[in-house]
């Protein structure tokens, strides 16, 4: 195979991958090895992916080949090479969180995220870099480093899924799993110009998170393409018995997913919730989006929210979070935690009973708020991120709009106000911004209204597609040839690294 000719493959959608494989027009063996040239093209210059299942997954892709010669029904994902994040556990194959107690993990088990990506067809391909624990939208640790932006590798690829975005943007995989407490699925979809779509709370069971009532962790999929996402949630969602939030979601209108009537939709539209630091530059890229846009609509409004003290809100519910995760491993192992992660337990040692009570009281009036907007407006819109990316040396965004920060999350509130609404959303890639990084749309749907969002976001992405300004950008391949050592300098395991592009 031909290194064109393998971009040309791994380059496919997702959806026309599939249709080809079923079909009997291409191999998953050689679209499997079309996405392996492409992680070894590309990912010296951006560290995207952590420890690789390249000879495993090859006898999977095998074994695909010969059941689709055999005839038969075949599963959604079936031969198709997926991502996952390296928060999610994998039989056989090294999971480190990005944290440096877990140099040597390898699970006896799958999650229930990857098993229903194994029972879906999907070939587990590698492992996609993360912060340590999951803290923060930077994804660099010490274990595996730093992941860089496709469109400038010494800028930040955002977080906590930063590995999955890059992949996906660079072809290196047609579809990657993620998971979002504070914007972690959007935020690298916004950064990086692919999609990314937060859940409703349950819609994807989870068997991992300390506080199974919890609703502000959720997994989900990540995907160059709003229907490409839609194929890998069909295949993912569902109820578990583990999960105590998990529901069923009706999947037969996200395969095939229609699009949205646009001209039958009401939006309404804000720059910052109110309450959110956005710089001015991003201000300016979001209103030309919204004037560009605006036509589309049966009505396009401004929104007048209240969402109270989110901030508060946030820190409290995420600290309890993070205590009932890794309390254990502050009073056994301190220095494995990275600095995010202390500065999450540190807050939870402020906070009392009360301040918990305070908490849940403003998440509840702002759901109800979210709600109350709901019966007006079909979608909401606001920018996902407050910031260009920064470079990926510095941790988080100290300052926006000309304020400093409180803490190293503080920069994600357009995200987070949506993550305590508990609704569902999505960043949807729209142009570029002034610094020219891709520019993320952030569609928040109805309570529970994940088909009717998906659909409305599908309908977006194709009345924009090719719009000056408004389209998918893509990063410039050529300048991402050579390999930037910078990017392991944080490493301080090197035990581990035999196991990248194994």
């Amino acid at each position: 195979m031909t290194p064109d000719h393998a971009a040309q493959l791994a380059a496919l959608p997702a959806l026309e991958q599939r249709r080809l494989i079923g079909s009997r027009q291409l191999s998953p063996v050689d679209l499997l090895q079309a996405h392996i040239a492409q992680m070894q093209a590309y990912n010296p210059a951006v560290n995207a992916l952590c420890a690789t299942d390249f000879d495993r997954a090859l006898t999977a892709a095998r074994q695909a080949e010969d059941q689709v010669m055999r005839g038969g029904p075949l599963p959604l994902l079936h031969g198709l090479p997926v991502g996952v994040k390296d928060l999610d556990e994998t039989a056989g194959l090294l999971t480190t969180y990005g944290n440096i107690g877990f140099t040597r993990h390898v699970p006896t088990h799958d999650c229930v995220l990857v098993q229903r990506l194994r029972q879906a067809g999907a070939l587990i391909a590698a492992k996609t870099n993360t912060p340590d624990m999951g803290a923060g939208a930077n994804t660099r640790n010490a274990v595996w480093g730093a992941t860089g932006n496709p469109f400038d590798p010494s800028r930040n690829a955002g977080g906590s899924s930063g590995g999955s975005a890059v992949a996906l943007s660079l072809d290196m995989l047609p579809l990657c799993t993620g998971s979002d407490v504070g914007g972690s699925l959007r935020i690298p979809a916004a950064l990086c110009g692919i999609v990314g779509y937060r859940p409703s709370p349950g819609v994807v069971a989870s068997d991992s998170r300390a506080l199974g009532f919890n609703p502000l962790p959720v997994l989900g999929p990540m995907a160059r393409s709003v229907g490409d996402l839609a194929l890998m949630l069909a295949a993912i969602a569902g109820p578990h018995p583990a999960d105590p939030l998990s529901h069923p979601l009706d999947t037969r209108p996200l395969q095939p997913l229609a699009p949205a009537d646009l001209s039958r939709l009401r939006v309404g539209f804000t720059e910052d919730f109110g309450c959110c630091l956005v710089d001015e530059d991003i201000r300016a890229s979001f209103r030309a989006r919204v004037a560009a846009i605006a036509p589309l609509f049966a009505a396009c409004e401004p929104l007048d929210i209240a969402v109270g003290d989110a901030d508060q809100a946030f820190d409290v519910l995420r600290a309890e979070g993070f205590l009932a995760a890794h309390d254990h491993t502050l009073r056994r192992a301190p220095e494995s935690l990275g600095p995010n992660v202390r500065a999450n337990l540190q807050l939870a040692s402020r906070f009392t009973l009360a301040d918990r009570a305070q908490a849940h009281a403003i998440q509840t009036r702002l759901q109800r708020a979210f709600a109350q907007a709901g019966e007006r407006y079909d979608l909401i819109l606001s920018p996902v991120t407050p910031v260009s990316p920064f470079p990926w040396t510095t941790l988080y965004a100290e300052q926006v709009q000309g304020q400093p920060t409180r803490h190293y999350y503080h920069w994600l509130a357009l995200t987070y106000v949506v993550t305590l609404s508990t609704h569902p959303a999505l960043s949807l890639p729209c142009g570029a911004d002034a610094a020219g990084f891709p520019f993320g749309l952030q569609l928040v749907g109805r309570h529970h209204g994940d088909v009717a969002l998906l659909q409305a976001a599908l309908a977006l992405e194709a009345a924009t597609a090719g719009q000056p300004g408004l389209g998918r950008v893509r990063p410039d391949r050529s300048r991402l040839l050579q390999p930037q050592p910078a990017l392991r300098s944080l490493i301080t395991h090197p035990a581990v690294m035999p196991a990248l592009m194994g």
